[in-house]
């Protein structure tokens, strides 16, 4: 994937979208930016991002989850269901903690995870992985 790859950020803190969307467009990313889950959602379906940078706690304490079990998993979101999603939050407890009674984890599991503070070498390199750069 070339550097002119398509990046979508959801959360619900406009500073931490601006400080995320300037990392990003410095390394030479087009940057998208949705504020919740449900823009989120409409923003990859309008967009078709190559890559998914998303919070956890937005409206609810689990929007995150909820976005990736869509993405992954519901019908009208089958063409964007191998979009990679790298979770970025404060929340440092991992899906089974959150989420003991589901039967099937992979369900709400992103493809790689991040704790706030952001590790920028760490986050940039994932990114790029995932990237394929």
């Amino acid at each position: 994937m070339s550097a002119t790859a398509k990046i979508l950020i959801i959360d619900d803190d406009a500073d931490y979208r601006a400080s995320t969307r300037a990392l990003l467009e410095g390394e030479g990313y087009e940057v998208l930016e949705a504020p919740s889950g449900n823009a989120g959602l409409d923003a990859a379906r309008q967009h078709t991002p190559n890559l998914i940078v998303l919070d956890i706690m937005m409206e609810s304490p689990v929007e995150g989850y909820t976005v990736v079990q869509a993405l992954k998993f519901r019908d009208e979101y089958e063409d964007l269901d191998e979009i990679p999603i790298v979770m970025v939050s404060s929340v440092k407890q991992d899906p089974a903690s959150l989420f003991p009674m589901a039967g099937e984890l992979s369900m709400v599991t992103p493809d790689a995870y991040f704790t706030k503070p952001l590790d920028i070498p760490k986050f940039l390199a994932c990114v790029r992985r995932m990237l394929g750069n």
